[in-house]
């Protein structure tokens, strides 16, 4: 594993969990994990109201885009999360891989994707805290 620890969290549309997990990551680690996520059928759009239940917790990622899986992000990733993607998701030996089972926000009100999001924080903290131990 290289000095700074790579993630990738991949869901289907990319434009909800992986997204809301990439920024809770990025926010937490300040620096300290490469973040990255992808779909493996990218939406138009980040979903709004995902954006707006960032924007509650002061992270913008109004300008964030769904972006296509691909093999090479895959390669250079340490840790893949998935969340729902399915045999979509291309497997590489010698890859941690986890799967976290999550409500897609596709379609939901903020209300809804709250609790998703908040579900999303916790993991990605516990991830982090295992990634990037403090001493």
């Amino acid at each position: 594993m290289s000095s700074t620890p790579e993630v990738l969290f991949v869901c289907v549309h990319n434009a909800g969990r992986s997204q809301m997990a990439a920024a809770l990551l990025a926010h937490h680690a300040q620096g300290r994990v490469a973040v990255r996520s992808a779909g493996s059928t990218p939406a138009s759009e980040v979903n709004p109201a995902v954006v707006e239940v960032m924007n509650e917790l002061g992270i913008d990622v109004s300008q964030e885009f769904p972006k296509k899986l691909t093999t090479e992000s895959v390669e250079a990733s340490d840790v893949v999360i998935t969340m729902g993607c399915g045999d979509a998701c291309p497997v590489f030996p010698g890859k941690r891989y986890l799967d976290w089972q999550l409500d897609d926000p596709a379609g939901q009100s903020a209300e809804a994707i709250r609790p998703i999001r908040d579900d999303i924080d916790t993991r990605v903290r516990s991830l982090l805290a295992e990634l990037v131990p403090t001493t």
